[in-house]
């Protein structure tokens, strides 16, 4: 792998041991992918930021690049609760205070504490076929996709090591040729507003590529079937024919043909229950998304003995203070830098509905309370918490 004389240097410790660590990160990334050199990034999105997921190992990193700083823009994943709501969530005083400590240790490194998953909306907005190193399935797939960025999958280490050196290896993603359609997906229904995270993670289970949809929906809809894909597989990309924007080049010859039927879907959705909460905002709310419930809540009355929280970036929801408003006066709750799935909502209870393919997949494990959860979309999920 050919590295420049600076890269040479530091990969040596001549800025330190710990900019030399990072460095020898990447570059032994990029020997396993078969990257020849390192290429610049524009920006960072870092994972492993809830004490849930890293622990005390991840802290022991953490303090061992103190001092360090990251060379280009950086924002950070959600933590394990939003500090207006630890009784709702149930954090304790030790829990709170290793979250904390992580935390601190991410901003002194000078990486924005957004705390989300959609650090494309107003904090982290890359251009069309810029580089960057982001980490977090659900963005990854909607930056390289929707956007048409480019980035690996990376993970809470790589993302952080490219963030401080300031390039990252130039492999997969990075590369015309891959990220060409692998797989075309033939959907031979009509789609309904929940058929798109169930249809995400059936794809994401069938695909070992780059899928090629021929479907129609919007911004949103894609995002939450983009999210489950990565989710519930390895994917990082896909095309939607006349929507994202490197779709009129994506399909060559050579794909392997899916067709998908409606009652392939069926498992994901999950048996009807009486749920006890309903959350959405995995992946984080979008400004359209917060109008939509407020705008269906408005006037109404909650019912009891089912609560709604709605998960979302900080500037999205500093952004839409009038509709948070009016989700707070119906009793709803809108949190901010945690979601679902990091937070103890899954320990708490047992029963939830959500519009998330990525939720469902990850609350039905133990590891995150085992709940039983149901797909289903928006406006369903919103008709079940009014009296």
């Amino acid at each position: 792998m050919y590295l420049t004389k600076e890269e040479e240097k530091i990969m040596d410790g001549e800025r330190g041991e710990q900019y030399g660590k990072m460095m020898r990160i990447l570059v032994k990334m990029g020997e396993i992918f078969n990257a020849e050199r390192l290429i610049p990034v524009s920006s960072a999105q870092i994972s492993g930021v809830s004490y849930r997921t890293i622990g005390d190992a991840g802290i022991h990193f953490l303090k061992s690049l103190r001092g360090v700083k990251v060379s280009v823009p950086a924002t950070l994943n959600p933590i394990a609760f939003d500090s207006e709501h630890l009784k709702d969530l149930k954090v304790d005083k030790e829990f709170y205070e290793k979250q904390m400590e992580i935390l601190n240790a991410y901003t002194d490194m000078g990486i924005k504490p957004t705390m989300t998953c959609t650090p494309y909306y107003f904090d982290n907005v890359p251009k069309f076929g810029e580089h960057i190193a982001w980490a977090e399935s659900s963005a990854v797939i909607y930056a390289n996709s929707i956007i048409g960025a480019r980035t690996n999958r990376e993970g809470s280490v790589s993302a952080l090591a490219s963030a401080i050196i300031g390039k990252t290896p130039e492999y997969g993603m990075h590369v015309d040729e891959n990220r060409k359609a692998t797989h075309l997906i033939e959907v031979n229904f009509e789609m309904s507003p929940e058929d798109y995270p169930l249809l995400g993670l059936h794809v994401g289970k069938e695909v070992n590529g780059i899928p090629y949809l021929r479907i129609i929906g919007d911004e949103d809809d894609f995002k939450l079937m983009g999210a489950a894909m990565a989710a519930s597989g390895s994917i990082s990309m896909y095309h939607v024919e006349n929507f994202t924007p490197e779709f009129r080049h994506a399909l060559g010859d050579n794909v392997e043909r899916i067709i998908v039927e409606r009652g392939d879907l069926e498992k994901y959705r999950g048996e009807e229950i009486e749920v006890e909460l309903v959350a959405i905002g995995c992946p984080h709310v979008s400004s359209s998304e917060l109008r939509k419930i407020a705008e269906f809540l408005k006037g109404k009355k909650k019912k009891r003995g089912v609560e709604l929280w709605i998960f979302g970036a900080r500037s999205t929801i500093e952004k839409n203070e009038d509709a948070v408003k009016i989700i707070n006066d119906f009793g709803g709750k809108v949190m901010r830098d945690t979601c679902v799935v990091v937070s103890n909502a899954g320990k708490i209870y047992q029963r939830i509905g959500t519009n998330s393919g990525k939720a469902a997949l990850y609350l039905r494990k133990e590891r995150f309370g085992g709940a039983e959860v149901i797909v289903r979309d928006l406006f369903t999920l919103l008709r079940s918490v009014v009296e």
